[in-house]
């Protein structure tokens, strides 16, 4: 990408469909939105035809289902977990999308190695039935320690498939560690790993979540307004400048396009 944009997550809450959703992306000067497929990968055909032939210069990301997980004691639950993560990125292929993201598995007490384990090959079966997709596929970091997607966890995966890289979650792994990842250096320090494993491809083609984050000491609790948190988005977005970070931030506070539009003013003020 070009630089870094801002989107929703979402249609902005003071529109009422695609079209009314880009004419106030466009007043808020933000880049674009995350197709939020929450329950399905459904979409009316007036909503598809819209946003095929209205896209202009709106940047699109897609997060798949949260009914997912990879690592499910059910086969069937696996495949339909595949399938969902199929028909998510085909959908933003379609719609001429950038990337789709999810939360992978839970760990269902088994240890990480097996985890990763299965996740390499659910991966690749994903993967055989995307081979004329050209999105980025991205697990995305979760802010509970019983979910599988720390970034360690992440950037590993990601080393195997050309087509794959990470989600990062700031307020997840903010909850995640009860508090940690928070200061300049920290966030820095992400930056950094991900540069080193994944190259300036992954620095270039950035996929990132930020929301405010109430959590306790097993993680994440709820998304809350930014200003109504702990979370440091001032650190978080020097440290995208200092880094020359160019890709999507997608904003997923309750009040998106409110919090959307403070974080692209502040990058902007920087």
């Amino acid at each position: 990408m070009e630089k870094l944009n801002f989107l929703t997550a979402g249609i902005p809450l003071r529109a009422k469909d695609y079209k009314t959703g880009f004419e106030a992306l466009k007043e808020l000067n933000l880049n674009g939105l995350e197709l939020e497929f929450v329950h399905g990968v459904r979409m009316s055909d007036t909503s598809r035809e819209f946003l095929k032939n209205n896209k202009e210069d709106f940047i699109l990301t897609a997060h798949a289902p949260f009914y997912i997980n990879l690592n499910s004691k059910e086969e069937e639950k696996v495949d339909a977990s595949i399938q969902r993560i199929v028909e998510t990125a085909n959908a933003a292929n379609e719609l001429g999308g950038y990337s789709i993201t999810y939360h992978a598995a839970f760990y269902l007490k088994e240890d990480k190695t097996t985890v990763f384990n299965k996740l390499i090959k659910r991966h690749e079966k994903i993967f055989e039935e995307l081979q004329d997709n050209n999105i980025w596929v991205r697990p995305e970091t979760t802010g509970k320690e019983t979910q599988w997607g720390d970034i360690d966890e992440i950037i590993e995966l990601s080393k195997i498939f050309p087509k794959m890289l990470p989600c990062v979650d700031f307020s997840h792994l903010h909850a995640r560690t009860a508090g940690k990842f928070n200061t300049y250096d920290e966030f820095s320090s992400i930056f950094e790993k991900i540069g080193k494993n994944l190259g300036d491809t992954a620095l270039n083609n950035f996929h990132a979540h930020i929301a405010g984050i109430e959590y306790t000491a097993k993680g994440e609790k709820k998304h809350l307004n930014l200003e109504e948190s702990d979370f440091n988005y001032k650190d978080l977005l020097k440290a995208f400048k200092k880094f020359n970070i160019k890709g999507a931030i997608v904003c997923e506070s309750p009040n998106i396009e409110d919090d959307c539009k403070l974080l692209s003013d502040y990058y902007n003020s920087i």
